[in-house]
């Protein structure tokens, strides 16, 4: 808030006078004098809000007299010729200079009625209104995405029946960003993974005198589970906001439409190569994460419990099955479809702008990571009703 003008400030002041006297009119007249500013303006504020003023005839609001004024200022004025007019004074604001003038005209066309907040809902009330507003919102996505995954399996299907629809250049694009140059991550989660859990186990094992047995618990932890799972996690971070960020600013720059206009279809120009990208990379990273977990908890296993490797090798050829090694592998496609397919999703659900951009890429990550959580249960479940 700048004054405009820099005089030496004096305090705001007002007198009353006779519209008779000063102005040869009738009525009476408010003169102002001094620097209406902010820091001057205070005093002046609370005697405006008490001044006894006349209710009838009219008044003359005279600001020759003021020597700074700034927004603050023209305020005040303003809201006592608003003052004035509800008493049924016909008001005159006189002797402004121009800059006066058009600032208290500014302040006059800016003055919009703020609307009273509303008024204070029960609690409860509130809170059952807001659980039922995101329950609609869920279940409208949830639709949504269903109609999404429905069109991605029929886009899918075709390419499998015509692979000429697939374009391999994008696709093995793809490939290397989401798998290739994900090896370094994701090997050195999964080798730290098996050293924890090497570790962990030679500790609780150890009291019972059945060390050994780390061995089974790092091999069915890394094979089963913590392998496929970890390396999922990591490439819904990864690879599943990058699809959604670029399928998002696409969107913002309108290319999708563009897309459309000539003929091309978004689902098989953008979709399609990301989702068969990360069904190829997910097994293959997968399988990448089981060796590496199973060498940290070799070296963790041969430092904790004097185990040879060759030791540790034949361990743990007798403590696992083929399907302890498939197990995870056959999750690893599924997870890799609905990490792409949640990413590509609401990539196509950017609009606006770069900040819807970052929120949705927000919410495809922390929707795939829930999906694939929820699946690998399911899975869990399938796999013990069926016994493996």
């Amino acid at each position: 808030m700048t004054a405009l003008a820099a005089d030496a400030y004096t305090d705001a002041n007002f007198t009353i006078g006779s519209a008779g006297t000063d102005t040869g009119e009738d009525g009476w007249v408010l003169n102002l004098d001094g620097a209406w500013i902010t820091q001057q303006i205070a005093a002046v504020d609370q005697k405006l809000r008490v001044l006894e003023m006349p209710t009838q005839g009219s008044a003359v609001i005279e600001i020759g007299g003021v020597t700074s004024l700034d927004t603050a200022g023209a305020w005040l004025i303003h809201r006592t010729e608003l003052a004035l007019l509800e008493r049924g004074n016909a008001v005159d604001c006189r002797s402004a200079i121009p800059a006066y003038a058009r600032l208290l005209a500014t302040v006059r066309a800016n003055d919009a009625h703020t609307p009273e907040p509303p008024e204070p809902t029960n609690a409860f009330i509130a809170m059952i209104e807001r659980v039922g507003r995101a329950t609609v919102d869920a279940a409208v996505e949830a639709h949504d995405l269903i109609n999404f995954l429905g069109h991605s399996v029929i886009v899918l299907g075709h390419s499998i029946v015509r692979p000429g629809h697939i374009r391999f250049t994008s696709l093995v694009h793809h490939i290397e960003q989401a798998g290739l140059n994900a090896l370094p991550i994701v090997g050195l989660i999964s080798f730290l993974i098996g050293i924890v859990l090497a570790f962990q186990g030679a500790e609780q094992l150890s009291k019972f005198g059945a060390e050994i047995f780390t061995v089974n618990i790092v091999a069915q932890g890394v094979l089963r589970e913590m392998g496929v799972l970890l390396t999922a996690i990591i490439l819904a971070g990864r690879s599943g906001s990058a699809f959604t960020a670029q399928i998002g600013t696409m969107k913002v720059r309108e290319e999708v439409d563009a897309m459309r206009t000539i003929g091309l279809d978004p689902m098989q120009v953008l979709v399609l190569p990301r989702l068969w990208a990360l069904v190829i990379c997910l097994p293959l990273l997968t399988f990448y994460a089981n060796l590496m977990g199973l060498l940290g908890g070799a070296i963790m296993a041969t430092v904790t419990l004097d185990l040879t490797f060759f030791q540790f090798v034949r361990q743990l050829s007798g403590a696992v099955t083929l399907w302890t090694f498939w197990i995870g592998l056959i999750k690893a496609p599924v997870f890799g479809f609905i990490i792409g397919l949640v990413g590509c999703y609401e990539g196509m659900r950017v609009s606006g702008s770069a900040e819807s951009v970052g929120r949705m890429t927000t919410r495809a990550v922390v929707e795939a990571i829930f999906l694939v959580i929820v699946l690998d249960a399911l899975f869990s479940i399938l796999f013990a009703i069926l016994g493996v």
